[in-house]
């Protein structure tokens, strides 16, 4: 088990099944562009790298693809505006999130914060609508910092205002990129087996812990 004095979450795919946002304003990006819609399936393969990156995917329709940058640059005013209107609408919480964050705010001492690659624009109100954005003593966003995830900036920057050393620190994440921030920040890093990871098993980048449901914390995390 861990005994954490910090534990840092992640977003999309951990705390907020967010693609049926991002596949609405992707599909509708799409059709203003005059291309094809590219669909849900499509879009929870290409999501986790923040919004100009799903772009230039949808736009390539390929996870590994870059645009023309003429249209990359009519494309992401046009996503940015839909997603400002559909942050969200359709977005969820996952199962068991609410009583894994119970659990963790009942850890006496134990400091809660959130890293994600999402925009602050969007984060905040995402956090709001869904009732969690309280939950948490620091939110850090993608343009928080000169770095995102994976790079360990944001993690350690965390660590650092709320006056924790990494190695008592846990990141709980669902892809690669949060694994790859932990370990270069020097956390343990918890995974959740739902999230977006392109479509690879987030148990082929080695996390400390693989979990179904944050309902589960309890099982990895001693409050005592």
């Amino acid at each position: 088990m861990f005994k954490p004095k910090m534990v840092l979450i992640d977003v999309d795919g951990t705390l907020v099944d967010s693609v049926p946002d991002l596949t609405f304003c992707v599909d509708e990006m799409m059709k203003q562009l005059d291309m094809p819609v590219r669909g849900e399936a499509a879009v929870r393969q290409w999501v986790g790298n923040g919004v100009q990156r799903l772009t230039e995917r949808a736009l390539t329709n390929d996870l590994d693809g870059y645009p023309d940058a003429e249209l990359f640059a009519r494309a992401m005013p046009i996503f940015m505006e839909l997603y400002a209107e559909n942050t969200s609408k359709r977005s969820r919480l996952y199962d068991g999130v609410v009583e894994g964050l119970d659990f963790l705010q009942h850890c006496e001492g134990l400091k809660i914060g959130c890293v994600t690659n999402k925009a602050e624009q969007f984060t905040l109100p995402l956090l709001t609508d869904l009732g969690i954005v309280d939950r948490f003593e620091i939110i850090i966003s993608g343009d928080t910092l000169p770095e995102k995830k994976p790079h360990p900036m944001p993690l350690l920057h965390a660590a650092e205002k709320l006056g924790v050393k990494p190695e008592d620190a846990v990141m709980i994440g669902d892809s690669k990129s949060d694994v790859k921030a932990a370990r270069a920040a020097g956390f343990k890093i918890i995974c959740m087996t739902y999230g977006y990871n392109h479509g690879e098993d987030i148990r082929n980048y080695h996390p400390d812990a693989v979990i179904d449901s944050m309902t589960e914390l309890n099982n990895l995390i001693n409050c005592a």
